[in-house]
């Protein structure tokens, strides 16, 4: 009986300690990311839909590979007033986007595939990841500081274009 007591106790005493061991909380993983800085890929020009006025002059940043599109501004911590970032889409379509690891608050402009502007979403909060629709099929998506499209008085119909740079390749 002795021993019968002996293996259940240290049966007892060896679960508590596995279970102890199993229970303990994972060292949490901290994400280093490095700091992302603009790179300037083209020029785009908002214009007035009645008049072709200029209302706003960028330099943009171009994502179009589906890893930059999935990123864009995620993880900036600044873009100055006269930068933006274009998403070029190879298909027109709804498209949402949402504020993940986005430090800037923005206006998000929706496009449609003859450059005209077909939604607006203001003042975009940072890091929220509510979905933010473009209401209608699109191509394009232009992203600028919150507040932008109030001051250069962008409405929907108005109509944008754009210039890529051209692209260097290395020589060897």
């Amino acid at each position: 009986m002795n021993i019968k007591k002996t293996v259940l106790y240290a049966s007892v005493v060896l679960s508590m300690g596995i279970l102890s061991y199993s229970c303990k909380e994972a060292p949490k993983k901290v994400m280093i990311t490095e700091t992302v800085t603009f790179t300037k890929e083209g020029s785009l020009q908002l214009l007035k839909s009645e008049t072709d006025s200029v209302l706003a002059s960028l330099d943009i940043e171009i994502a179009e590979t589906d890893y930059e599109t999935q990123t864009g501004l995620m993880y900036r911590d600044t873009m100055e007033d006269n930068q933006g970032m274009l998403f070029i889409f190879p298909d027109v379509a709804y498209h949402s986007f949402y504020m993940k690891n986005t430090k800037i608050p923005l206006d998000i402009i929706y496009i449609d595939e003859n450059l005209r502007i077909a939604s607006i979403v203001k003042n975009a909060q940072p890091m929220n990841e509510t979905s933010l629709s473009s209401g209608v099929p699109v191509q394009y998506v232009l992203e600028v500081n919150a507040g932008l499209t109030d001051s250069w008085k962008v409405t929907e119909g108005d109509r944008i274009t754009f210039q890529k740079l051209p692209e260097i390749t290395p020589t060897n």
